[in-house]
């Protein structure tokens, strides 16, 4: 099966019991494409066949979508098909992958704040506040940066970790890299990013433990 192919199907991933026919209605597909589709979902392990539907579980989205892009799948291609639990869920992966250790919504107190996805990796935090939405103005990039950045201060506080770097992800490729020596990392370059995490440690701002 062909990426594009693979990547139509990830639309019509919706948990619950779907017929072949609802499922080529959602994906804009013939009904022989939709049951190739099915097929090959099924041959790895995503969904299940019972009295003539198919049916898929919460994270078979995902499942789905890391599968495309191991086939090649354009990483900003996926990310718009996901909701921002899925693209939260996708960023913890790619973290995950490059073996950081990796905590989702951690709600600090005193003030209350959330942090969307944490990895940590030899003492070093990245804090990362994900950003599933349209392209973003310069100035709403400006104050999730600065409200990233009071998250950080707040966790190494908080938390036993050597250092802290707050950082945004977003789904498209924005006009800066930094502001306030926050990187802006779109999603499609997390991985690479991730892969020289320590290279690029001077250029950004860490907030240091006490």
């Amino acid at each position: 099966m062909n990426i594009q192919t693979l990547v139509k199907g990830i639309k019509g991933i919706i948990p619950g019991g779907l017929s072949v026919k609802d499922f080529s209605v959602v994906t804009q597909t013939s009904d022989e494409t939709a049951r190739q589709i099915l097929d090959n979902f099924m041959q790895n392990g995503i969904g299940t066949f019972q009295d003539n539907q198919i049916h898929f579980q919460d994270n078979d989205k995902l499942k789905t979508s890391l599968l495309a892009l191991r086939m090649g799948a354009p990483i900003d291609e996926i990310s718009q098909i996901l909701d921002w639990k899925d693209f939260e869920a996708l960023v913890s992966e790619i973290l995950e992958l490059r073996e950081f250790d990796v905590t989702r919504n951690l709600t600090l107190t005193k003030p209350r704040m959330q942090i969307d996805v944490i990895g940590i990796k030899a003492g070093v935090a990245i804090l990362i506040d994900c950003k599933h939405w349209k392209r973003l103005s310069y100035s709403a990039l400006e104050t999730a940066v600065n409200k990233q950045i009071e998250r950080t201060k707040h966790y190494v506080i908080k938390e036993k970790v050597r250092a802290a770097l707050p950082a945004i992800v977003t789904l498209y490729q924005e006009e800066v890299k930094f502001i306030n020596k926050v990187p802006i990392i779109p999603i499609f370059q997390l991985d690479s990013f991730c892969d020289e995490f320590y290279g690029n440690l001077e250029e950004m701002d860490l907030e240091q433990s006490e």
